[in-house]
Parts: structure tokens; C-alpha cells; sequence
């Protein structure tokens, strides 16, 4: 996604592994394994080392290639960053986790940089091959934890400005007690909201967003 680089990331109780990341995008040795609960910004950041790589670095989201199988990811050796998202959609998959374990070895082999996010730490996410998982362990683990309300406020207000829009402090309250509270829905819902505001050219005041939450049943 273009908005994923670390300037437009909010780094509030996450410093040491935006540091670290960042450090891997500037050309830094070593790897990465980055784990917390979904929207703490495991993908944003893996995204910020491949936007700060450039085109040596290549985005891995096995979600969505999980179907497509590990023929998908042959060859990525090739590069000089190689960033694995949602380890965990393909844990368990024998096939899958050959394939992962066959291109970490090649990365090491060419002096590549890996940077692995899933939804748990190396030892809890539930991988099978005992080689794989050995691989796993030995790498730098940072857990990326939730934003307070005042970061979430800050993300929004950040996100708004990145796009030309203000959004007042009251209005960013407003959301945080009548959206729901992760960061992709907030950020969905500002989406939402910068449509809305471009088409009936209004401000995003807390009685527009709130006809506007109203609409689609929010609130």
C-alpha cells in the first residue's frame, strides 16, 4: 500500500522494532521476526522495509498466497529483503513450510535479510517441520502491542493529514467511542469518511461523522 512507510506509522510503545525495521530498511544486517494481535501494524511495517528497500525487496502476504502454494514463493532468494507476512495462514501446511524453510536457507546462502510477521511468537505459532521451526526460534522476536486511545487518535489524525484532511481532536474522540476500536476498522471507517466529506464538500466535524456513522448503522 503507498501509506505504508514508517512516517506514517505511530510507533507509541513500539519504538524498539520500528527502530529495528527501519534500520533493516536502510540497509542494516540481520532478520526480523515481528509478532502481536491482528491491526497492530505487523503488514504496514513489513510494507515500510520494501517502500525504504526499494525494488531488491519484495512483499510476501501468505494469506493471500496460500491457495497458489509454495511454487509462488521459488526464486525469492533473488532478493535482498525479503519481507513473509501471516506466517500462521499457512502453519501446518507440509508442503507450505518446505517451501518456506528451502527459501530461508537460500536467503542465508545469498545474504539476504528476512523479516517473518504471524500472529504469535516463534515457539507458540503452531509449524510442524521441527527444521523450520528451529530456523524460526533462533531469529530476533519483537511483539508489536496495541495503541492506546491516544495513539489510536494520533494514527487517525496522521493517516487525515497524509491524506489533506483535518480532523479535529473531538472529531477523532468521537470516532474511538462510537466505531470499533482496531485500527483497521478506524481506518476503514475514515475511508469511508473521506468519500463522504469530498462528495457533500463538508468538514469533519462530529455532527457530520456522525450523520455519516449513522447511515451505515454505526451509531
Amino acid at each position: 500500500a503507498d501509506h505504508a512507510t514508517f512516517s506514517s506509522f505511530v510507533d507509541r510503545g513500539n519504538e524498539e522494532v520500528t527502530a529495528v525495521l527501519a534500520g533493516i530498511g536502510r540497509g542494516a544486517a540481520g532478520n526480523a521476526y515481528v509478532w502481536g494481535a491482528p491491526a497492530t501494524g505487523k503488514s504496514h511495517l513489513l510494507q515500510a522495509v520494501c517502500a525504504s528497500v526499494g525494488d531488491t525487496s519484495v512483499y510476501v502476504p501468505l494469506r493471500e498466497l496460500a491457495a497458489a502454494g509454495p511454487a509462488a514463493i521459488e526464486g525469492l532468494d533473488s532478493r535482498e529483503v525479503v519481507c513473509i507476512d501471516d506466517l500462521h495462514a499457512v502453519a501446518g501446511d507440509e508442503d507450505w513450510e518446505l517451501g518456506l524453510f528451502n527459501l530461508y536457507n537460500d536467503i542465508a546462502v545469498a545474504s539476504g535479510r528476512v523479516v517473518i510477521a504471524a500472529d504469535a511468537a516463534p515457539r507458540e505459532c503452531p509449524i510442524r517441520l521441527p527444521d523450520l521451526a528451529s530456523r524460526l526460534s533462533q531469529l530476533p522476536a519483537f511483539r508489536l502491542e496495541s495503541l492506546d486511545d491516544t495513539g489510536r487518535a494520533e494514527a487517525l489524525k496522521l493517516r487525515a493529514d497524509l491524506r489533506g484532511l483535518e480532523l479535529p481532536d473531538e472529531t477523532a474522540r468521537y470516532l474511538l467511542t462510537h466505531s470499533r476500536r482496531d485500527m483497521a476498522s478506524l481506518y476503514a471507517v475514515l475511508d469511508l469518511l473521506d468519500s463522504e466529506a469530498l462528495r457533500a464538500k463538508r468538514r469533519l466535524t462530529v455532527p457530520f461523522v456522525s450523520e455519516v456513522l449513522k447511515g451505515r448503522g454505526d451509531d
